[in-house]
């Protein structure tokens, strides 16, 4: 089982690498693709390792559609919906992998709320068993407004999560008239469940560190900017908004404007 998990996760790792790097990985997708469904679930009972493998495969099939078919992102409800990768024989679509896996079959626009109550095996069996909210700081769809791309280590998790919820939050945060007035990413309007509501989005912020903690401001919130972006991920490209130039710098689709 040790080696099945190694393997999975180095796969995983290894997509998102090719994607920081402007490519894709051929070698790491088939072997993505001959995963056993069973074995694969056995091998990421770990919770630690369920979650940074799903993040990765996440991360790196975003990339993949996008280096594939960049001028498919001009529809983007269509792009999140369609099969972008193959896991365990298992075609699925960013959406599948986000909100079906990551969110534990939630239902895309139910912002937090709502489940799907006839959910697939394979999704059954592969989902995480706790939502954990601040995968919405890891999971990269390419647009600006997004968090940068990374890849994550299940050894260091819980870090890297802290790392991406803090630096998001602090970035796309404003703290406004006299702390009194906080606005917060779009992101948070969107899957406002996750959160615990506006009352887990001020806890949220004063854990780490966007307002004080004694004094909750009033919650609003912000604009997204849908821009590809998806160069080089630690920068944010220069493009007017729709753009699509694939010029590798850049989460769950909107509705289309």
């Amino acid at each position: 089982m040790i080696a099945a998990t190694i393997d999975a996760l180095d796969a995983a790792a290894s997509l998102v690498a090719a994607a920081r790097a402007g490519r894709r990985d051929n070698q790491a997708e088939d072997r993505l693709a001959a995963l056993d469904p069973t074995a694969l679930a056995v091998a990421l009972s770990d919770p630690a390792h369920r979650l940074a493998f799903w993040l990765n495969v996440y991360n790196g099939a975003v990339r993949v559609r996008l280096l594939r078919d960049p001028g498919a992102y001009r529809r983007r409800w269509r792009f999140f919906s369609s099969p972008a990768i193959t896991v365990a024989g298992r075609r699925l679509s960013p959406n599948a992998i986000e909100h079906g896996i990551l969110r534990r079959s939630a239902i895309s626009l139910g912002l937090g709320y709502a489940r799907n109550p006839v959910a697939s095996r394979f999704e059954r069996l592969h989902r995480v068993g706790r939502l954990d909210p601040r995968i919405h700081f890891a999971l990269n769809c390419g647009a600006r407004s997004c968090p940068p791309l990374a890849a994550y280590d299940p050894e260091h998790l819980d870090a890297q999560l802290d790392a991406a919820a803090r630096s998001y939050l602090t970035s796309e945060t404003a703290v406004l008239d006299g702390g009194t007035t906080a606005r917060v990413p779009r992101l948070l309007l969107w899957y406002l469940g996750d959160f615990g509501g506006k009352a887990g989005i001020v806890r949220l912020l004063g854990q780490f560190g966007v307002i004080d903690p004694t004094a909750p401001p009033r919650i609003t919130f912000g604009t997204y900017d849908w821009t590809l972006a998806v160069a080089d991920p630690a920068l944010r490209a220069e493009r007017p908004t729709g753009s699509v130039t694939l010029e590798f710098a850049g989460p769950v689709a909107e509705l289309e404007d």
